[in-house]
């Protein structure tokens, strides 16, 4: 059988030597392309005979899953999967399976880092010291006492909220399936328009799919305070980012933490969110950590091997 990870996973050479060594050692080849491509046809030349093809975020489109001759499963090294020819993986009987909870810790803390950030003015404080500034105008507030509301109360969102609850915050929530961890932290679940309205902080954790597509609309960014803050490390295409960037501009709300977009940095110079007030954006980076990278790279290669020995982990089903 022939495996192909047609991308570097962020860790060493000699961490997927070690990992792809089972998978030799049953007599399958197993090739690895330590350069990303996105370029259709080399995709597909890279995909040829596979049966197993592995990925991380590199788009895999429908055209590169309807172009290959043996391909069973598609092994995405990521939590996301919308960046994958799905619909075409279904007709052709393809499975996904991705590497779920790799960055659920590392996530958390960007989200609590940002938070800190625009709430302490860390940017503003920065530049007033690379200028000869001082402390004026930079007095920050804590997240001690503040409402956060969590949208979405996944495993990511879960320990979003347990942070913001060790910082002293009251934590409410909002998901289609109210988790009971969350009720025994007493984290109150509530309808999306009271959490927008309630909350000093929102911080979004969703999947994006269609029923998510644009879930946080203009009408219910214009629901929240003019103190309060929206940081989204989930997905770009769960918001409509012009109308938070608007809002932003007009002072509807005080402040951004954006990680990610409606596609992958670089960010085009006209997106909204470039030009928007008292936003921190960093460039798709919420998943990125040394040990983040670490265990994603031995789950994707565990799911390689469940494969093999019949019983494939991490199946994502195709909607």
């Amino acid at each position: 059988m022939k495996i192909a990870l047609l991308e570097p996973l962020g860790v060493s050479r000699e961490l997927i030597d070690e990992l792809s060594a089972p998978i030799r050692a049953q007599g399958h080849e197993f090739v690895y392309y330590d350069t990303k491509t996105t370029d259709i046809e080399e995709l597909k030349r890279h995909s040829a005979g596979c049966e197993v093809v592995m990925i991380a975020n590199t788009p895999y489109p429908s055209e590169v899953v309807a172009g290959t001759d043996r391909l069973k499963l598609l092994n995405v090294a990521f939590t996301g999967i919308d960046h994958v020819g799905l619909d075409e993986c279904k007709q052709k009987g393809v499975a996904v399976c991705n590497a779920a909870n790799y960055s659920n810790q590392t996530v958390a803390e960007l989200v609590i880092g940002m938070t800190i950030a625009l709430l302490r003015k860390t940017a503003e404080g920065d530049r007033a010291v690379r200028q000869g500034g001082t402390s004026a105008g930079l007095r920050g507030k804590e997240i001690s006492g503040r409402t956060v509301g969590v949208i979405g109360t996944g495993r990511i969102g879960m320990i979003t909220a347990k942070l913001f609850l060790a910082f002293g915050a009251q934590v409410i929530a909002h998901d289609i399936r109210p988790n009971e961890e969350a009720r025994a932290l007493s984290i109150r679940y509530v309808g999306l328009e009271e959490l927008m309205r309630a909350s000093d902080i929102v911080t979004l954790h969703t999947p994006s799919n269609p029923s998510t597509h644009r879930l946080i609309s203009k009408d219910l960014i214009h629901l929240m305070q003019p103190h309060a803050l929206f940081i989204n490390c989930a997905r770009g295409p769960i918001v409509d980012n012009a109308a938070l960037a608007e809002a932003l501009n007009e002072g509807i709300i005080a402040g951004a933490g954006i990680d990610v977009y409606d596609t992958e940095p670089p960010i085009p110079a006209e997106h909204p969110l470039l030009h928007a007030q008292n936003t921190l954006l960093t460039p798709h980076v919420a998943f990125l950590s040394d040990e983040s990278m670490i265990r994603r790279a031995r789950i994707a290669f565990n799911n390689t091997m469940a494969y093999l020995k019949g019983h494939p982990e991490n199946v994502c089903e195709l909607e």
